[in-house]
């Protein structure tokens, strides 16, 4: 999955513009940044930066960190004013790192379009990495998409562990097979369970949100 999103970079907004997903678009691009109003922000799995720059407009500062130097390139390359963000190659699932700081704790964290690439055995190993790096009562947001992204990509296969896969077909017409789970609001929760509270689910057509306060 990581050499497909290398070589993905530089075409991975095209998913931003679907007709279809432009309402949800609008309105996830301002509910997202309202949350993070002046706090200190971890990103998880940025990417080439699409949320980034919104957030960045009511975030005190942003480090976003992606396992693709690749994809932060686009990160860096976006116009705008965004002085307070920071960029960093750090894997998900090491994001308690010395390399990140032994004494960084965010008050927020954010990851967009990424936990439905986390397989299922890994979800823990996941919320111990972020958690490692977060304060007390930070906030927690994750967005995703809905399963009906499967109109586009149908589901190709499923694995022992319950995960699922897309075959995807990049333009140089390789086609590689990607990890995609639709994890529904009560798994969400469940998952969660041990590291937050005052959870919030929001389903949108294309999209589902889960956000919730560090304990």
């Amino acid at each position: 999955m990581k050499e497909y999103y290398q070589q993905r970079a530089p075409v991975y907004d095209r998913v931003y513009s679907y007709p279809e997903r432009q309402d949800d678009l609008r309105e996830l691009e301002e509910y997202i940044p309202a949350q993070f109003d002046r706090l200190d922000i971890i990103e998880v799995a940025a990417g080439t930066g699409y949320w980034t720059q919104f957030i960045c407009k009511k975030a005190r500062s942003i480090l976003s960190t992606d396992i693709t130097p690749e994809a932060l390139v686009q990160i860096n390359n976006r116009a705008g004013d965004m002085q307070n963000v920071t960029t960093k190659i750090v894997d998900a699932y090491s994001l308690d790192s010395p390399e990140l700081g032994a004494n960084r704790k965010s008050n927020g964290a954010f990851a967009g379009l990424w936990y439905s690439h986390i397989p299922v055995r890994d979800i823990p190993k996941f919320y111990q990495s972020l958690h490692g790096c977060l304060a007390p009562g930070a906030t927690v947001v994750f967005i995703d998409n809905s399963s009906a992204q499967c109109d586009r990509l149908p589901l190709s296969h499923t694995d022992q562990d319950g995960n699922t896969y897309q075959d995807r077909e990049l333009d140089d017409a390789t086609v590689h097979r990607v990890l995609k789970n639709f994890p529904t609001e009560t798994q969400l929760i469940e998952s969660a369970s041990s590291y937050g509270e005052n959870f919030i689910y929001i389903e949108y057509q294309n999209f589902w949100l889960f956000q919730y306060a560090a304990v």
